[in-house]
């Protein structure tokens, strides 16, 4: 395992691999600790950071770096539908539930997604209410509105 630092338009993000798929994303100051692992970078952190270059310049809808995300079978479940989010579209968490075929665990989706470790690249800023409204994300709510405003052409990075 390594991890490495990106500067990113929304603060620094920190990145974790373990040499075939990236483990990890998280914000600065978030109330998750980072994983303690040496630092640095291999191949799959630099495609990682070329790819965000490319999803905060508005070039890239669709992450190729692998992940590996790891959570009980139900969280992976939640995950995986978050990747089927098309760029620039939301869901509910409803539909979220819908979608995995469990249409009654609405709240156990917002319980996954708040324990999505590789958030951005699988993208569970795209989960909204049932009403439109913004609801909770791990790197803040500006964070999430920015990365929507981002993927719906609304906002434009210098």
């Amino acid at each position: 395992m390594i991890s490495s630092t990106y500067r990113s338009p929304i603060g620094t993000l920190t990145l974790v691999s373990d040499g075939k798929a990236i483990t990890y994303l998280d914000f600065e100051n978030t109330k998750y600790p980072s994983p303690k692992c040496p630092r640095g970078a291999d191949k799959i952190i630099e495609q990682a950071k070329k790819e965000l270059d490319a999803y905060f310049a508005g070039r890239l809808k669709e992450f190729k770096v692998p992940v590996r995300p790891q959570g009980t079978p139900f969280q992976e479940a939640a995950w995986k539908a978050l990747t089927k989010i098309p760029y620039g579209a939301t869901r509910s968490y409803g539909e979220q539930a819908r979608a995995i075929g469990k249409p009654k665990a609405v709240r156990a989706i917002g319980a996954a997604n708040g324990r999505n470790p590789i958030p951005i690249i699988i993208p569970c800023h795209r989960v909204i209410g049932a009403d439109g409204s913004l609801t909770g994300f791990g790197g803040g709510m500006e964070t999430k509105r920015f990365l929507l405003e981002l993927e719906q052409g609304q906002r434009r990075l210098r």
